[in-house]
């Protein structure tokens, strides 16, 4: 009878049993007549220890002259040890090699990011990789089950659209049969068109920004998930923000402490992303910057990379600002009735220096002063139409955020760069492989 297989990570499932595993050689050491080979399968990575005497020494050698990223499965006994990367060892019985390897060009010594990126579809085995990319699948699992608790249905915007959602700065320009089309910046548009017929939807996908940007919290193409809500003030965005964020952080500390540890994560600062989250108005954000001795802030202006640091780092969790000028944010964010000249909006600041998160607002929902923002912006009225539709027939207050998922999964990682934080970056220099 064959033993069963099972995953690196259910090995605690099989203590003391005969197992199968499947995978690649991630690095080897032995001495004399024992191999110790480290198997990675996707799922983790597990020590198998192979003596001569019982796999005997022609296979012994075949294992032993294996390179990195070796296919092969191993069988075995299930043993606790302590020692042993994830607790349990498998001491090996047999082994077929699948496919050996030779000359893997990433080797445990440093190497440059170019390298790296250049060979990401490799890079992508690395255990650094390995547990960013396992706390992404958390990220979003965890949002889906969220709003899909709450009652919010799963909306696709497209991906291809006629007009410009912030302004047409960023924009990517393709040809479109003959017509000019846009790569889309922003969902919400039209997840506030899913909102009327839905009440509350998210939308999550990637979007893209042609921003000539090189720093570590750009990229050209990213994902962001972007909730809508019929019926919703700027209370209900920022306590939806809110609720949203300590689940997220709660679920992958749950799912994936192995994964924040490998990375050196400080799992304290995780821990303390509980509610209620600070919140000051854009204001008493400015009053901080200006009176900060390293800031060199202009009030009414928007806050930069440098601003939100200043400001995010003297909180513990993060920190929601709100009521931004007008001036400095996009058409459809309502006014303030009690002062025209900022609005009800949100931008939620993570903590430990890494910016903004979440950016939200009240949505105008009323259509004149609509066709003022949009004249004011000097946006063409014409493709807006299908938008103003929506205020045209049964408008009501509404709101939503969007949530920079890359930028999420770097600040729960603690990883600098948000280029490891998507499989394959697309920055202003590099769109392969």
């Amino acid at each position: 009878m064959s033993s069963p297989i099972a995953t690196i990570e259910r090995l605690a499932d099989f203590r003391g049993e005969t197992v199968t595993l499947r995978g690649w050689l991630h690095h080897k050491s032995g001495k004399g007549k024992l191999h110790f080979l480290v198997l990675r399968d996707g799922t983790g990575y597990c020590q198998c220890v192979v003596f001569k005497k019982t796999v005997g020494a022609e296979l012994f050698d075949e294992l032993g002259s294996l390179g990195q990223e070796s296919s092969l499965t191993v069988t075995g006994l299930v043993k606790e040890d302590a020692r042993a990367p994830g607790g349990y060892e498998l001491q090996v019985t047999s082994a077929t090699i699948v496919s050996p390897s030779e000359g893997f060009p990433i080797t445990p010594k440093e190497h440059g990011q170019d390298f790296l990126l250049s060979r990401r579809h490799l890079w992508l085995r690395s255990k650094r990789q390995w547990a960013i990319h396992r706390v992404r699948d958390a990220v979003i699992t965890s949002l889906r089950r969220f709003f899909d608790e709450r009652g919010f249905v799963c909306f696709d915007a497209p991906m291809f659209t006629p007009n410009a959602c912030e302004g047409t700065s960023t924009l990517f320009e393709v040809e479109y049969f003959g017509r000019s089309a846009f790569l889309t910046q922003s969902g919400q548009l039209y997840g506030e068109a899913g909102a009327m017929a839905f009440g509350k939807i998210y939308t999550l996908g990637p979007t893209f920004r042609a921003e000539k940007s090189k720093t570590r919290r750009h990229l050209t193409e990213f994902w962001m998930l972007e909730p809508e809500v019929a019926f919703a003030d700027l209370d209900d965005v920022c306590e939806l923000a809110e609720d949203m964020l300590t689940r997220v952080v709660s679920d992958v500390l749950e799912r994936r402490r192995v994964e924040l540890e490998l990375l050196g994560r400080d799992l304290s600062k995780l821990e303390a992303i509980q509610k209620p989250f600070p919140r000051i108005t854009y204001e008493e954000a400015s009053k901080i910057l200006v009176e900060h001795p390293d800031s060199d802030f202009t009030p009414g202006d928007d806050f930069g990379a440098p601003d939100e640091t200043i400001l995010s780092n003297a909180y513990d969790r993060p920190l929601m600002v709100t009521h931004y000028p007008v001036d400095v944010k996009a058409f459809y964010m309502k006014r303030d009735s009690a002062d025209p000249t900022k609005a009800l909006c949100v931008d939620v600041l993570g903590t430990e220096g890494v910016g903004e998160l979440i950016g939200g607002s009240q949505r105008e929902d009323d259509i004149d002063l609509l066709l003022e923002r949009i004249d004011e912006h000097g946006l063409p009225r014409e493709a807006f139409e299908w938008y103003l539709d929506l205020r045209r027939y049964g408008s009501v207050p509404h709101g939503g955020f969007g949530l920079g998922l890359e930028r999420c999964v770097g600040w729960i990682c603690g990883v600098q760069h948000i280029r490891e934080c998507i499989p394959f970056p697309r920055t202003m220099v590099r769109m392969e492989p």
